[in-house]
Order: C-alpha cells, then sequence, then structure tokens
C-alpha cells in the first residue's frame, strides 16, 4: 500500500478530532465554571478545577486555594468542592470530623452548605451552558443581520446563464405580477414563493431611482446550496456551498424545487448531478439518504434527503439588529433547539423515528469537523447547538447527573433531611450504569447505524 494515500485520511481525522476537543473544551470549560462561580458566591470552597481528566499538564493554585489545571484527556472536566473526595472515597475520616467539628469549614464545604446554595450550585452548569447558546446565537444574528423591509437587493448570486435585469439598490415589489409580502418572516411570504411559476426567467417588478419599472430576474430559488450537512451524501460526494446544480439524471435542472422532487422520486437509487462551480461543469454522483425530518407541529416525516440547503438568487440588503432583538433571537434559538432535541427523543422511545438519529462521541466528532470546515461561524453555530444540548441531558433526573442532583435535593426540601448514604450509593451506581449505557448505545449508533 502507498502510504501516501493515507495522508488525506489522516489529515481529515486530525482536523476533525482537533475541531472536536474545542468544541468539547469550550462547552465544558463554561459548564463547570458554571458550578465553580455560583458555588464561590453561595461561600462553598473548590478544592480543583480541572479542565480533562487523568495526568495533570499544567497546573496553578489561586490567592483562594483552588487548583486550577489541565489534564491529559481532554474528553471532560471537573470541579471538586471542599469535602467532595472524602466523602466520596471514605479516606482521610479524621479530616471530615475536624471540618466537622468546625462550622465556618463546613459551611464551606458542599455537604456542609444550605440547601438552597447547593441546588444553586448544581444548576448553574447547565444555565451557563444555556446561556452561552443564547450569547452566541445572538452574536450570529447580529453578524448576519436581519433582512431589510421592503425587500432590497444587494447583490445577484452568480449563476449560470444569468439574468442581468436586476441591480443594487432595487426595492422589489412584485415577482411575476404577484405583489410580494411586506415581510420575508411570515407564512405569507413562503406562501408567495411556493405559487410563483417554475420558470428560469420570471419579471420582476422593482422601484429604482424613484421610479417603478419591469426588468427580468433569475427564478429566485434556484437550485444553488447553500449549506451542506455533515454526514450527508453530499457531503459525501464532495458538493460545496455555492455550487448549482443545472441538471438531474440529464436533465435540465433550474430549481431548487426540481431537486427536492427528484430525490424524493428517486427511491434510493443513485442520482448523477450536473454541477455548475465557478464557471466549470462537474458531476457528482450520490444516494439520498433515509431521513426523519421534523415537521412545524412537532412531529417527523421520513423523506429521502441529500443534506443541502437552499440559497437564494437574491442576497438581500441587511440591517443590523438591536441588542434587544439579538438577544430575542438568541432566546427563540435556544428554545427551538430545546424544544426539537425533547420532541426527538420522546419520538424514539415511542418508536416514531429510528434511534439511529441520536450520535454519540464519533457522530459528535464527524459533525464537529464538518461545520469547522465550513468556516468559524458555522463551528461557532455547532458549538451553541451542542452546549444546549449539553445542558438539557444534565438537566435529565438520573443520578451521576446535575439533575439527579436536584432530585435528591428536591427529596430534602420535602422530607427535611436526604436519603440515606445506602440509598445515594445505589441509586448513583444505578446513574452511572445508565449513563454508560447511553453513551454505548449512542455509540453503537455511531458504529453501525447507516
Amino acid at each position: 500500500m502507498d502510504i501516501t494515500t493515507l495522508i488525506p485520511q489522516f489529515g481529515g481525522f486530525v482536523w476533525t478530532l482537533a475541531a472536536f476537543v474545542i468544541a468539547l473544551s469550550v462547552i465544558v470549560a463554561i459548564h463547570e465554571y458554571g458550578h465553580y462561580i455560583v458555588g464561590r458566591w453561595c461561600g462553598i470552597k473548590a478544592d480543583v478545577f480541572s479542565l480533562g481528566f487523568g495526568p495533570v499538564l499544567y497546573s496553578r493554585f489561586d490567592k483562594r486555594g483552588t487548583k486550577w489545571q489541565i489534564a491529559l484527556l481532554p474528553f471532560g472536566g471537573y470541579v471538586k468542592f471542599a469535602g467532595d473526595s472524602n466523602a466520596a472515597s471514605g479516606k482521610d475520616e479524621g479530616a471530615m470530623e475536624q471540618v466537622a467539628a468546625d462550622p465556618v469549614r463546613l459551611r464551606e464545604t458542599m455537604h456542609g452548605a444550605p440547601l438552597w446554595a447547593r441546588a444553586l450550585t448544581v444548576v448553574a452548569g447547565p444555565v451557563f451552558n444555556f446561556a452561552l447558546s443564547i450569547i452566541v446565537f445572538a452574536f450570529v444574528s447580529m453578524s448576519l443581520g436581519t433582512v431589510s423591509e421592503p425587500l432590497t437587493v444587494e447583490a445577484v448570486k452568480p449563476l449560470p446563464n444569468a439574468v442581468e435585469g436586476l441591480e443594487q439598490g432595487d426595492v422589489l415589489q412584485a415577482i411575476a405580477g404577484r405583489a410580494i409580502p411586506e415581510s420575508t418572516q411570515t407564512p405569507e411570504y413562503r406562501e408567495f414563493m411556493d405559487a410563483l411559476p417554475l420558470e428560469p426567467v420570471l419579471e420582476y417588478t422593482v422601484l429604482r431611482d424613484g421610479q417603478s419599472v419591469t426588468v427580468d430576474g433569475p427564478y429566485p430559488q434556484p437550485a444553488l446550496v447553500g449549506g451542506v450537512g455533515p454526514q450527508t451524501a453530499a457531503l459525501d460526494a464532495g458538493l460545496a456551498t455555492g455550487d448549482v446544480i443545472v441538471g438531474i439524471d440529464g436533465m435540465p435542472t433550474f430549481a431548487f424545487q426540481q431537486l427536492k422532487d427528484a430525490v424524493e422520486g428517486s427511491e434510493g437509487r443513485p442520482l448523477l448531478l450536473d454541477v455548475w462551480r465557478a464557471g466549470e461543469t462537474l458531476q457528482f454522483t450520490l444516494v439520498p439518504k433515509s431521513t426523519d425530518e421534523p415537521q412545524p407541529d412537532g412531529s417527523f416525516v421520513n423523506v429521502l434527503r441529500i443534506g443541502i440547503s437552499s440559497d437564494g438568487a437574491i442576497t438581500p440588503a441587511t440591517e443590523l439588529p438591536g441588542l434587544l432583538q439579538a438577544a430575542e433571537n438568541g432566546v427563540a434559538g435556544t428554545w427551538r433547539i430545546i424544544k426539537g432535541s425533547l420532541s426527538g427523543m420522546w419520538h424514539m422511545v415511542t418508536g416514531a423515528i429510528s434511534s439511529c438519529n441520536m450520535s454519540g462521541p464519533v457522530g459528535i466528532a464527524q459533525v464537529s469537523g464538518a461545520m469547522a470546515s465550513q468556516g468559524a461561524l458555522s463551528f461557532i453555530n455547532f458549538i451553541a447547538v451542542l452546549s444546549t444540548a449539553v445542558g438539557l441531558l444534565n438537566l435529565f433526573p438520573i443520578p451521576a447527573l446535575d439533575g439527579g442532583h436536584l432530585t435528591f435535593y428536591a427529596y430534602e426540601a420535602v422530607r427535611g433531611k436526604p436519603p440515606s448514604d445506602k440509598a445515594l450509593r445505589i441509586l448513583m451506581t444505578v446513574g452511572i450504569a445508565m449513563v454508560l449505557g447511553l453513551m454505548m448505545f449512542a455509540l453503537f449508533n455511531d458504529l453501525f447505524c447507516p
């Protein structure tokens, strides 16, 4: 075997691993810092803040006596609060007795702090994950801007057989004789676009230099690749953002709807795509994959997809959203992921969709690499998505997760005392087994699901 053939594969593996480690490290650092800083505010002392597990590569002590360290295995992290290791291992019982005899020192431990302080410290990890997502989505919203209204042409995308009628600054009033809705963010706009004649050249009415004029322009939803999803047929075949599909199995194509119809009607057979890329026509063969696609009502529909999103023929003018609007966009984006995740899990549990929709570490690593390869903004956006998922998972009432600890605290609040040590040991063992089982199941999906 020629070893040079392995270099691209090795490079791709290194890139994927690096992207995964960076994404996971950011999310874990934010999560654990939430535990640490809220615990500190609540008067609980932290002995160790570790990013990673295993042998320590670097460490230092701060003025509060907390050891900050980076460990060899960058696949997680933890905060060890005062008294944690002793309670867990049963070692150094004499030291624990001294702490218990000193009310001030006992108050600084996780076990000796009031119930409210422990609960706030535990819930802070997931809350900080959600906060990271909100901030990132707000940042992305401000970076991309919001479409100006009325709809105004900033630029016309480069397309094969380009129609030269539209110009920068044109205010769109009508297409094919149909008035454009006032807002692009309404269901009416979607209905308007779907109702347009399926023709490569349409008549546009625009406001130009104060006058209403009619010009020719391209079909507004061409078969233009706006983005390529991870773990998809399009990514495997080599399609890229900016590609224009001009033919499917020898049939000319100009609209994204034509591509969608061809994929859905393919019955899973290979498709030959003629692709226009920067003035050159290339050919790609790919096989559509069966996908459980979420619907607006929360249900799922199994459809064939190749894994690309569409882009419009026109780049619209945008405006910078205000901080309040950006924050609202951040909250809405985070809430959308939470709802989608819960809906997906429920449909998997009930058997409505395949359990192969659950990804494990290998799948997440592959997505990390794919998103990083599409640019910094895509990668940052993915970190926000993953941060929301991590925060949500940690709130599940499973012993060994943050949600499990909160469940114990709720029990303590109702009964006036915590569960017995024996019950806690049994429940924690069960919880760890559940988490490991879930991880193994997800890893199995990564390795054996199509």
